[in-house]
This record gives structure tokens, C-alpha cells and sequence, in this order.
């Protein structure tokens, strides 16, 4: 079968274990990724983690990132990084920036008010900002994760612009009826509604299932 990944663009917004849940799931799931970190979310990732993302060793510091739990313990999770791509956020002759390239979509998360705008206005800046140009010229699902409070108008109109254009924002808003006792149950939540929105199969959250105290008895 031919290979046709998801794409996951991770811009500068806090929230980069955001990030590392969605492509744990995806690679759980049997998915293929092509993964664009942006220059910014290489200083939030080094911020919140203490990890360099370094294109010539992409793999180690993938897998560091990926290993690393949303409470900053190293070695939380063992993930398998092969069915990751990896492309540089400047190569603009990428395969994600061709049309012609299949991909199933992309997901932008966490995104950022810069990375929003960007989209929205169709600047393509960088291969995360083209990417997701093509993704929805093709008609492709485009599941756009923005991370920031407040929202002021500026942005609140950029939204508005990816949702007329076929994109789905999930803002990245931790929901507490899970019965979440850890703040990785929280990071899961978020990451789990940005894959409910992309059609992929996940187990990250327990789902409502219409009765009061489910996630109390959980806590508990």
C-alpha cells in the first residue's frame, strides 16, 4: 500500500505535549506522519522540556520528546518513531507543499496566534504555513489546535477565515467529566478531540456516556 500520512505541524505555542500525545496516538493507531516543527516551537519545545529538536538528529530527539511524560519524567512512554518523516520547516520543496503529495490532512497543534494568521492570509512562510495552504486547497481535513488566551478580534477573525475554508478549530481546552487525576489525562483529552475531529481511532479519554458522576468515581 502506498504510504499516505497525516501531516502534524507543531508551531511556537506553549502546549508542546499537546504535540507529543497526538503523534504518540497516531503512531499507535497504525498511522504514517510527516512531521514539520517550526523554528519558534523549537525554543518552546527546549522551554518546556529542556529538549533541542535538531534536524540533523531528528530521531534521537524525537524520540526523547516522545518518551517524555506531559509531567516532564523521561522514559514514561516507549514509542516506535519509523512510520515518522521528518521534514526541515524551511525546505519549501518538501513533499508536503505539492498538492501532488497524499496526505490524508494535517493537524496544526498546538497552534499559534502567528501560525493562524499565517494560514488564514495564505503567506506560506514556511513549510508548516504551506502545508496547510495545500491541505486545504486540496480539500483535505485541516484540524487547526490553537493554543492562546486571551483571543483577541484580530485572531477570532482568522478562525473564522479557516472555518469558511473547511479547517476545524479545537481549542486546546482540558475537559474535567473524564475524571482526569493527572495533568497527562488533561494533554490526553485535548489530544484526543483533535484526533475525534480528524476521523482517527484513539483511547485517550473516557467519552460521555450521558451519567452524572462518571468522572467523580474516577477521581475517586
Amino acid at each position: 500500500m502506498p504510504r499516505t500520512p497525516w501531516i502534524v505541524g507543531v508551531s511556537g505555542a506553549s502546549g508542546t505535549p499537546y504535540a507529543a500525545a497526538v503523534l504518540r496516538a497516531l503512531i499507535a493507531a497504525g498511522e504514517s506522519v510527516d512531521l514539520v516543527v517550526s523554528r519558534a516551537s523549537r525554543l518552546t519545545l527546549l522551554d518546556e522540556t529542556g529538549i533541542s529538536f535538531r534536524d540533523a538528529h531528528w530521531r534521537s530527539d524525537l524520540r526523547a520528546w516522545l518518551s517524555r511524560g506531559a509531567d516532564g519524567k523521561p522514559d514514561t512512554f516507549s514509542v516506535d518513531i519509523d512510520p515518522v518523516r521528518h521534514w526541515s520547516a524551511g525546505d519549501l520543496a518538501a513533499g508536503p507543499s505539492s498538492g501532488s503529495y497524499p496526505t490524508k490532512g494535517m493537524l496544526i497543534v498546538p497552534a499559534s496566534t502567528a501560525s493562524v494568521a499565517g494560514v488564514a492570509l495564505g503567506l506560506s512562510k514556511d513549510l508548516l504555513q504551506r502545508a496547510a495552504s495545500v491541505t486545504l486547497k486540496e480539500g483535505r481535513k485541516l484540524i487547526v489546535a490553537v493554543r492562546e488566551t486571551p483571543l483577541n478580534g484580530q485572531t477570532l477573525r482568522h478562525l473564522v477565515t479557516l472555518d469558511d475554508a473547511g479547517a476545524t478549530v479545537v481549542p486546546a481546552s482540558p475537559a474535567f467529566y473524564a475524571g482526569a487525576t493527572h495533568i497527562q489525562d488533561l494533554v490526553d483529552f485535548v489530544a484526543g478531540r483533535v484526533l475525534d475531529a480528524a476521523g482517527v481511532p484513539h483511547g485517550l479519554y473516557r467519552r460521555w456516556q450521558g451519567e452524572l458522576g462518571g468522572g467523580a468515581q474516577r477521581a475517586d
